[in-house]
């Protein structure tokens, strides 16, 4: 069997100058943008970004060795570190002057770490004494202080994507201490201790950069440790622990993932999965962490799927060296020159190539044998729309070999999803119809995303071509059908009539009359106009559907016209008349459509019955039997006067 890679590196890579041709590879996480930065007399720098807007080219003054270069957001102002002690800027938007000019850290005999851009001009300076937040005047070339925090830092990171920044203190480096940006403020958000692997005295470990990492899952800010243990003949394998980090509130540890093993590892957030790189076995583990272990503790996890390499992958050739018959050469996976940066990029600095990494649904459907897992899954997947409906028909394509309580987990799965969408969708309907509240924020529309398998999408794709397949027996037909009307009446979400239609034609189609007629007298198949009309199209087939649909027609009570409809169409006019007036709707039916259903019958005193029964109706309401020129009965009464004399036209009128 071939492999199933579940992992791939996108088809249209971000492509720079490599390393052998360049002096440095500098990557900026908050814009997605490689720096090629080339010195010699003046230092040259290609930006390339995930779009051709934020890629740029340009030279640059050689003032030393360039450790560290980013642009602000919308490549306003670019921010280059050459010494410790200081950061040069540059403005690059238009009409300002590109002269640099240069910002020292204040903090005496500190060292420079590193900087980052919170805003387009907002930078933090990162020494090993502590941060310093500034705002830039490009117009003016200058910057101004607006907060600094005193505090001994080995190392830091940041999370463009939360505008946190965290501090490795203390000498281990495990006491992390965060600070979050927004609107020009910085707050201190509470410390926390990163728990060590416990080694032998008098051996001491402290807490190295490359282990931690800072990523958002399901929305929310998490730490990752990569804690490795002692390698000892019975120590435990590696595994990735998660701090979740509020911006208010202790932070705590929340999650454990079980890697199993042991080695050099690499992190990286794919569609809120976690994937961990193993280097040695050139495989990857994906971890969701909601995805709860029925036999493990709540916070600890085991991959969802077992080890794969990441899909090969060939780099295309340019230039007139490409040979058309030869195939591109293979790019070398979880190569060392690899660098892996949040939540989902992969760089190869040797290759010039930085890549996104995606995940592959198909392949997982075969992997993961537990339905339900596969569907709980799935269902938090990005693209995951046409693989759910492809797996519901795998699932039925088993036949009774499906199991029935598996296809219920599964109906029951996707309309739980559906039932919070249709009730969000309704909330927000109501919260815009009362209009905005005091003190409340604007409600935002939800959002339908593809995990939303509404009744038309199953019934297209899975249910409509499953009741046509001979392979099955029609017993499994009806009772996967059944099965999803008693998944969506769960959930209280009112069954589209199309569905109930499906499940009568099957039942005729294999002439289940009594079964039809027990789904109909218990209710089964709620009532509907469109229902009853189809029930009437059965008559030929079942004659007692006739009478089936009348009784759900009136048990409609808005169906009223329709009943009538049906009576006149079947020539029992005087069922018709007897029902309308049951109703109360006598004194405002169109007498002219009575008049001709009963003069097509051909039946002389029916024709002199409603006649009568009409004639009575216009001396109640208007005193006077005759019919208006409006009712346009013109023809009725030179029929009634032809069959009947004209003197009967005004004799007095009878009740019928």
């Amino acid at each position: 069997m071939s492999e199933e890679h579940y992992l791939e590196l996108c088809e249209n890579p971000v492509q720079f100058e490599n390393a052998s041709s360049v002096n440095n590879v500098f990557f900026d996480e908050a814009n997605k943008q490689v720096f090629a930065v080339r010195s010699g007399g003046a230092t040259g720098v290609v930006v390339k970004g995930p779009d051709d807007k934020s890629s740029v080219a340009f030279r640059m003054d050689d003032k030393g060795e360039v450790k560290c270069i980013k642009f602000s957001i919308g490549n306003k102002i670019l921010a280059v570190q050459r010494t410790s002690k200081s950061v040069d800027l540059i403005n690059f938007i238009p009409d300002y002057p590109h002269t640099e000019f240069t910002q020292e850290c204040k903090t005496k005999n500190a060292n420079v770490l590193g900087f980052c851009w919170t805003n387009w001009n907002e930078i933090v300076f990162i020494t090993d004494q502590g941060i310093e937040f500034y705002q830039v005047f490009p117009d003016k070339r200058s910057l101004k202080l607006l907060k600094s925090q005193s505090i001994n830092v080995n190392w830091y990171q940041y999370c463009p994507e939360t505008s946190v920044i965290l501090l490795s203190t203390t000498v281990q480096g495990n006491i992390l201490q965060p600070f979050a940006f927004r609107n020009g403020t910085m707050s201190k958000m509470s410390k926390f201790e990163i728990e060590l692997p416990v080694v032998p005295k008098p051996a001491k470990l402290s807490l190295s950069e490359r282990d931690i990492a800072m990523a958002t899952i399901y929305g929310q800010l998490f730490v990752m440790y990569l804690k490795h243990h002692s390698r000892t003949a019975n120590s435990p394998g590696a595994e990735v622990v998660l701090y979740h980090l509020p911006r208010e509130g202790a932070c705590k540890k929340t999650h454990v993932l079980k890697l199993n093993t042991t080695g050099k590892f690499a992190l990286n957030i794919v569609d809120n999965l976690v994937v961990v790189h193993h280097q040695s076995t050139q495989t990857s583990l994906i971890f969701d962490i909601k995805l709860k272990e029925p036999d493990c503790a709540v916070n600890t996890h085991q991959p969802v799927l077992p080890a794969r390499s990441i899909h090969p992958y060939r780099i295309p050739l340019s230039g007139p060296a490409v040979v058309p018959s030869q195939p591109p050469p293979l790019c070398q996976l979880y190569s060392s020159s690899w660098s892996v940066f949040q939540p989902d990029i992969i760089i190869s600095a040797s290759e010039g190539y930085l890549w996104y990494l995606q995940v592959k649904l198909p392949p997982t459907v075969n992997l993961l044998q537990d339905k339900g897992k596969l569907m709980d899954f799935l269902l938090r997947r990005r693209d995951c729309k046409m693989v759910i409906l492809s797996v519901c028909s795998q699932i039925l394509e088993g036949g009774e070999k499906g199991s029935l309580p598996v296809v219920a987990t599964v109906f029951d799965k996707l309309n739980q999803v559906y039932k919070e969408y249709l009730e969000a969708e309704q909330s927000y309907t109501v919260a815009m119809e009362s209009g905005p509240s005091r003190g409340s924020a604007a409600q935002k529309r939800p959002v339908r995303t593809q995990a939303v398998i509404d009744q038309s999408d199953m019934y297209t794709h899975v249910l409509s071509s499953f009741t046509e397949r001979k392979d099955v027996s029609h017993k499994f037909v009806i009772a996967v059908l059944m099965e999803y009307i008693r998944s969506l009446n769960q959930f209280q979400i009112t069954v589209q009539h199309y569905l109930y239609e499906l499940v009568i034609k099957t039942l005729v189609q294999h002439n289940l009359f009594y079964m039809l007629h027990q789904f109909l007298q218990y209710h089964v198949l709620s009532d509907s106009k469109p229902l009853a009309c189809l029930l009437l199209s059965l008559e030929s087939t079942y004659p007692p559907a006739h009478q089936l649909s009348l009784d759900m027609l009136k048990r409609l009570s808005t169906a009223n016209d329709e009943i009538v409809e049906v009576l006149l169409s079947k020539q029992q006019v005087l069922g018709a008349l007897r029902f309308i007036r049951s109703v109360g709707g006598h004194d405002n039916v169109s007498a002219r459509k009575f008049l001709d259903a009963a003069q097509q019958t051909g039946d002389q005193m029916l024709f002199y019955t409603v006649f009568r029964s009409f004639q009575q109706r216009n001396q109640r309401l208007r005193g006077s039997p005759s019919f208006n020129p409006g009712e346009h009965c013109e023809e009725h009464v030179v029929h009634f006067k032809q069959l009947f004399g004209a003197s009967a036209t005004r004799s007095k009128t009878h009740t019928m």
